[in-house]
């Protein structure tokens, strides 16, 4: 092999070599580049403007479940750019989502939780959560609140069977008694005493269905009017209300506590659901007792509690006392009228306010309900108009002034200062 071949093999092993040094380095700069952009925990460009254009909660954290970018809608969440996630079950999402997608490809799963939005007193919504793994170190959640969705469902579903149940009773009633009174007809006594009792379940009837169009309002999308209610003037409607039939119980109602507080929302709606526990506790109320309505302000929170010494709820019932046409007591609830509607109202009305109900009870010992509201700053104090200035009349000459009557002596004072 002459110095010519030799030549060009080596030219070509140094080409061969130098392609490959030169493929290395660029596939180990694309490697470099690739890892970076997956490890990096800076959020792509033009991934916050699209978040704060969407109604839904959207988070992108990192791997130590800090948000780094976050929608507007988040922020009742406690979901804040440089915050973190506030409870485990967040956490717990994001971390399945991470680990699953590094081993088998799965990159999204989602989940139904409970979590509070806003401040307290609120009561925890229903959220449907859709992570989706990003990059290793970047996963993306979409926080979908579905309450008002899943609870017009459940409506949908109860209303007609629990409403047909209930109006059964009072309809097959009145029917009854409208034949009782027609073959009675001979005898006034008997007919007046069905007519007595005929007019007993129509007015059943009619509160019964005056309550399931309070509860179907409340439970509808509407907004509620926002304005400043003076928490007296509830309470002071509420227990005007109910006066007489707190008398004709022979129970004593009491009211107690602070003064001048006020919250935001619809006044009507508020004092029918403080009157509807004031209703109860006089009901369950033996005669001869006393029904308490305190009001409190804690932390930013009204609270209204109405105490009874009742008969008290069992604690195994307690959770379902605001159940839709739920009695504790049936028997005692025919004698009194009761439609299982008073407590559903007042949980939807607070929850509408923003609010919460609280019970405590002890069998034999009486119950406590308490409803917790927002507490809102007083209204500003309308200023007082300015009376005008009277004009001077001219003054009359003396000739022209009428004589001033002469005293009576009947009507002056004596010298002790007392009228003679």
């Amino acid at each position: 092999m002459d110095s010519t071949q030799l030549a060009l093999l080596a030219l070509l092993v140094g080409v061969i070599v130098g392609g490959s040094i030169a493929a290395v380095i660029f596939a180990a700069f694309r490697a470099r580049d690739r890892a970076r952009v997956e490890m990096s925990a800076d959020v792509p460009d033009g991934v916050r403007e699209v978040l704060h254009g969407m109604d839904d909660a959207v988070v992108v954290v990192d791997s130590s479940f800090t948000v780094l970018a976050a929608s507007a809608a988040a922020a009742p969440f406690e979901l804040i750019e440089g915050g973190t996630f506030p409870t485990e079950e967040l956490r717990a999402l994001a971390r399945r989502v991470r680990a699953s997608g590094s081993a088998a490809g799965q990159t999204t799963a989602t989940e139904t939780m409970r979590l509070r939005r806003g401040a307290l007193p609120a009561e925890p919504r229903l959220v449907a959560v859709r992570a989706t793994r990003i990059s290793p170190r970047l996963t993306l959640l979409v926080l979908r609140d579905i309450t008002e969705r899943e609870r017009v469902e459940e409506m949908r579903r109860d209303f007609v069977a629990n409403t047909s149940h209930e109006l059964k009773t009072p309809v097959g009633a009145v029917s009854l008694l409208a034949e009782a009174v027609e073959s009675a007809a001979d005898d006034p006594p008997q007919v007046r005493i069905f007519a007595a009792r005929l007019q007993a379940e129509a007015s059943r009837l009619a509160l019964l269905t005056s309550r399931i169009m309070n509860l179907s309002r409340l439970q509808a999308s509407d907004e509620l009017p926002q304005r400043d209610v003076s928490i007296d003037e509830v309470v002071a409607s509420a227990l005007d209300a109910h006066a007489i039939q707190a008398d004709s119980a022979g129970v004593e109602v009491v009211r107690g506590g602070s003064r001048g507080l006020y919250v935001r929302g619809d006044a009507q709606v508020l004092s029918e659901a403080v009157g509807n526990l004031v209703a109860n506790a006089i009901a369950y109320s033996p005669r001869g007792s006393s029904v308490g309505v305190g009001v409190k302000a804690v932390e930013g929170v009204v609270e209204i509690a109405v105490t009874d010494r009742g008969i008290g709820i069992a604690e195994g019932e307690q959770d379902r006392v605001f159940e839709r046409f739920y009695r504790a007591d049936p028997a005692r609830a025919r004698r009194t009228g009761g439609s299982g509607l008073g407590l559903s109202i007042v949980k939807h009305a607070v929850q509408r306010h923003g609010g919460e109900v609280r019970l405590w009870s002890r069998p034999g010992r009486g119950s406590t309900f308490t409803i917790r509201l927002p507490e809102s700053e007083a209204p500003a104090a309308e200023p007082v108009p300015k009376r005008g200035r009277k004009k001077k009349r001219p003054a009359t000459p003396a000739s022209a002034k009428p004589a001033a009557p002469a005293p009576t002596p009947a009507a002056e004072p004596a010298a002790n200062g007392e009228p003679a």
